[in-house]
């Protein structure tokens, strides 16, 4: 089973990569569209039109003339191999699981992995919910990163060390991180997108993307499930700490970088919220917020700690 998993982890990143790009070729095809009237919008706070209601709770509709369509040609085969590599991916960590005899979830290569079907999960869920397959590319560049770094660390399967026995809180734990990680890594998408988007649309005479509202919602969209995992996280990881070390919290390095991290998105949440930031601002804080969760992963490697195995 174990030689299962690697080479389904193999052929899901061989699709992951086809299918950005495919996405890509798909973007810049869209250079020798027509040009479409601009649709006049009401400004709104840090630089970008707002075409949305303001409650944070209601539901998005997209203006009719920017509606998301069904992606065709190009676009639906990108799409085909987003879907087919997170089939790869699923494939790949069942058979790990069965395999070890536990969730492969225990070291640097198991969680790079998990990470990547995260991504890969929350992704489909967003180009199945919007119809925007044009956030895959920048999503994708970050999945297929974290894929071919599991290809450099060891990918035997090693007995559990003693602090990772409770079996059930880790499982929680590292799931809620996955897809909580997931979620941030399509919100830092959107973000990209949105920032760039002046950029592609005049400079590369790009046709046919998303609205920058769509994308800003998009954003904090994917936040709203980012954010209570990331708390699950928190309360699950400290009271596995208190089993496994006898103590709820020690500002280990990557203790403290998953704090900060999660600040970093309530900081975003309250300020969308209570400031009603939106555009440029917030896009900025959803990229810092990636950042940060890339360092909480990273991070251990360079600064050790008790979570120094993965």
């Amino acid at each position: 089973m174990l030689e299962l998993s690697r080479y389904a982890l193999a052929a899901g990143t061989g699709v992951l990569v086809l299918a950005f790009l495919l996405s890509s070729a798909a973007l810049f095809m869209r250079a020798k569209a027509r040009p479409t009237a601009a649709v006049q919008q009401p400004a709104m706070a840090g630089g970008a039109a707002s075409a949305y209601p303001s409650s944070p709770i209601s539901p998005v509709t997209p203006p009719a003339t920017q509606a998301p369509t069904k992606p065709k040609g190009v676009g639906w085969a990108s799409v085909l191999a987003v879907y087919s590599g997170f089939a790869l991916l699923t494939v790949a960590q069942i058979a790990r699981a069965i395999g070890t005899g536990r969730a492969p979830h225990a070291n640097q290569y198991e969680f790079a992995c998990s990470f990547a079907w995260g991504m890969t999960a929350a992704l489909v869920f967003f180009l199945w919910r919007y119809k925007v397959e044009a956030l895959a590319a920048p999503v994708l560049v970050a999945i297929i990163s974290i894929l071919l770094y599991a290809f450099t660390v060891n990918s035997e399967a090693l007995p559990l060390m003693p602090a990772l026995h409770n079996h059930v809180l880790l499982t929680i734990h590292v799931f809620c991180a996955v897809l909580g990680y997931g979620a941030a890594a399509v919100a830092f998408g959107a973000a990209v997108l949105y920032l760039t988007h002046p950029w592609i649309t005049s400079r590369l005479r790009i046709r046919g993307l998303p609205s920058r509202d769509l994308l800003d919602e998009i954003g904090y969209r994917a936040v709203v499930v980012t954010f209570p995992l990331l708390t699950g996280l928190l309360i699950l990881g400290a009271i596995w700490a208190d089993i496994a070390w006898g103590r709820y919290w020690s500002w280990d390095p990557k203790e403290t970088a998953a704090f900060v991290t999660w600040l970093i998105y309530g900081v975003y949440l309250h300020a969308r919220i209570v400031r009603d930031w939106r555009g440029t601002r917030a896009a900025w804080v959803l990229i810092v917020g990636f950042a940060a969760i890339l360092f909480t992963y990273y991070g251990n490697l360079f600064f050790g700690g008790l979570h120094a195995y993965a």
